[in-house]
């Protein structure tokens, strides 16, 4: 739908058309629309805004937000809270005000977090209790950022007093703004002006934001809302943190776009699931990462299929766990391949391959540092992988960029993910000889056992099949001689113990991992460091290897070459290792 008497908007490639010329015109569409501005926008527990009441909030934030907008340029205002009412609030005032939302992830803390708001260049940060705690100790070094504390939605755990020293109460700062003379709105409309600035996940390298212009934002709620077949009634439940691509796009911009509503829960929970879709009356979900995972690793209660969801679109999920969700919870998963850039999408084919995220299009190749195309995959009859070295390579697009708008403030990220025209997604993996396509993980995921190069993702994705295991992860550990070790992280499902006969017997049955791939060392870990969207950070992990400094008490195992199982790793096998490297000249590796 476009608004009466706006020019249409050209969609960039890979998007829908746009429903308005911007979010601001979005919006008032949305407050002034009788069969929408009457209907739910945003439930939070037991409280409901209307499309309407949705926009009238916005407009006071748009107030706030003129009121800080510095003498040249546009106002940045970093966001750093759970999933409460004033983000979706945030979003709405930046639209009305023409400012960008910069979404902090409450997942990195000091110096992290520090060069995030810097290198974004905000202007202006509103937090909530719960997180003045993060700011505190850096908040002399970023030049004299106002802070604003939001109390509007308090946790039932106390949380910290900090922000009244910290900062100006929220609600304190609204009335203020809209006691002053109402300043000049930016009105033009303008779909490329960003909206939000979106940080990557940085699960292996530090995160980049990632420019959302309007155009961006609403031709991605137009085309999911189209996908998952949104109509006015539907509801959906946002458990993934917004300051994620995935609860943006996928969550939220598909509800304002189609003027239906969105639930939100702070943050995801196993237990909160159920109970907060049946309140809410959810009929779709986003998800990315592992959340399920930890939805099908608990207890099947034979009311699982008794709820309202219709379908869930997200990425990262595993063929297997898919299937299993979608039969417990009786929802329609629609798993596709993304990234936040989105500079290449895959959906899932129909019947899909095993192994395989869907098949690729013609503009999508696997290429190696060069550009060079990577021949297809061969295998076996058993399905094992026959010329990793020779397939694998970095997942392109050689049409271009599609709707990725670049990385703020940082020039080279850009022209290295768009070098030649095409952009480079950072992500490594295989086409077969029928152009289905098979993730291996990010460009640092790959390792190199006795001279062999292989990725770590298909050794993941069999060792978190085991029925204990939860989820997991595998990278590569120095090898006292040269190049790698395979190790993998797991967390087990509750009451299980890890068993060494029957966990090398498991990675011992996939034909399609040699012996090479099997892992070396295991470690049983509570949790696995991970980004707010579950997402592993396998850095962290290959940093902490098996040092017992560094891996929190968490059970170490290791296989001898050889064994039939796995025996604990000892103290005097860790100090044996030490020696062993420093023997070798490799003592760099144990420090890295």
């Amino acid at each position: 739908m476009v608004v009466t008497g706006a020019a249409p908007v050209v969609p960039a490639p890979g998007e829908a058309a746009l429903p308005a010329p911007d979010g601001a015109a979005l919006l008032l569409r949305n407050a002034t629309d009788p069969a929408i501005a009457s209907r739910p926008a945003v439930l939070f527990g037991d409280r409901r805004w209307t499309h309407g009441e949705y926009v009238a909030e916005s407009t006071r934030w748009a107030n706030l937000f003129r009121a800080h907008v510095p003498g040249e340029g546009r106002l940045h205002v970093g966001v750093l809270l759970d999933n409460t009412p004033d983000y979706l609030f945030a979003l709405g005032g930046a639209a009305l005000s023409g400012s960008t939302i910069v979404g902090l992830n409450h997942t990195r803390t000091g110096e992290h977090l520090r060069r995030d708001i810097a290198h974004t260049d905000v202007g202006l940060l509103v937090t909530e209790p719960g997180h003045v705690a993060d700011l505190a100790p850096i908040i002399a070094h970023l030049d004299a950022v106002p802070v604003l504390v939001s109390r509007r939605y308090p946790e039932s755990t106390p949380s910290s007093d900090l922000g009244t020293e910290l900062g100006a109460d929220l609600d304190d700062a609204l009335a203020a703004a809209e006691r002053r003379p109402p300043a000049p709105a930016d009105r033009a409309p303008d779909p490329d002006r960003p909206w939000v600035l979106v940080f990557t996940s940085g699960t292996s390298a530090a995160p980049k934001a990632v420019i959302c212009s309007h155009r961006r934002l609403l031709g991605s709620g137009a085309r999911i809302g189209m996908i998952l077949g949104l109509g006015p009634d539907d509801v959906g439940y946002v458990c993934m943190p917004l300051f994620h691509s995935n609860a943006l796009m996928v969550g939220w911009a598909p509800s304002l776009v189609h003027g239906c509503a969105v639930g939100l829960a702070r943050r995801f929970s196993v237990s909160d699931f159920l109970p907060d879709v049946r309140r809410y009356g959810a009929t779709y979900f986003n998800y990315t990462g592992k959340p399920l995972s930890y939805l099908v690793a608990g207890p099947e209660q034979p009311d699982d299929g008794d709820n309202p969801l219709r379908v869930a679109f997200g990425n990262e999920g595993s063929p297997e766990v898919v299937d299993r969700f979608s039969r417990r919870f009786d929802v329609e998963v629609i798993d596709a391949f993304g990234s936040t850039e989105g500079g290449i999408s895959v959906q899932r084919a129909d019947p899909p391959r095993p192994g395989a995220v869907g098949r690729a299009g013609p503009n999508v190749r696997i290429v190696d540092e060069h550009g060079h195309e990577r021949p297809p995959a061969r295998f076996d009859g058993s399905g094992r992988l026959l010329n990793a070295e020779q397939c694998v390579g970095e997942i392109v697009n050689v049409a271009g960029a599609g709707p990725f708008e670049g990385y703020y403030n940082n020039p080279e990220a850009t022209a290295r993910a768009t070098r030649n025209g095409w952009y480079w997604s950072g992500d490594l993996g295989y086409l077969d000889a029928d152009r289905f396509l098979y993730f291996a993980g990010r460009t640092a995921d790959w390792l190199r056992v006795d001279g062999e190069n292989f990725p770590a993702e298909p050794i993941a994705t069999a060792v978190a099949a085991h029925p204990d295991v939860v989820v997991a992860a595998v990278y590569g550990v120095p090898d006292v001689d040269a190049g790698d070790q395979v190790m993998a992280a797991v967390v087990l499902r509750e009451g299980a113990a890890f068993d060494p006969d029957g966990f090398a017997a498991w990675v011992d049955g996939p034909a399609d991992l040699g012996p090479k791939w099997r892992p070396r060392y295991v470690r049983v870990a509570l949790s696995l460091p991970s980004t707010g969207t579950n997402k592993i950070v396998t850095r962290t992990l290959v940093h902490e290897k098996y040092r017992s400094d560094r891996t929190c008490g968490d059970a170490l195992w290791v296989r001898e070459r050889g064994a039939a199982t796995y025996r604990p790793f000892t103290p005097a096998d860790e100090g044996a290792l030490h020696a062993a490297l420093v023997r070798a000249g490799r003592e760099r590796f144990w420090d890295l």
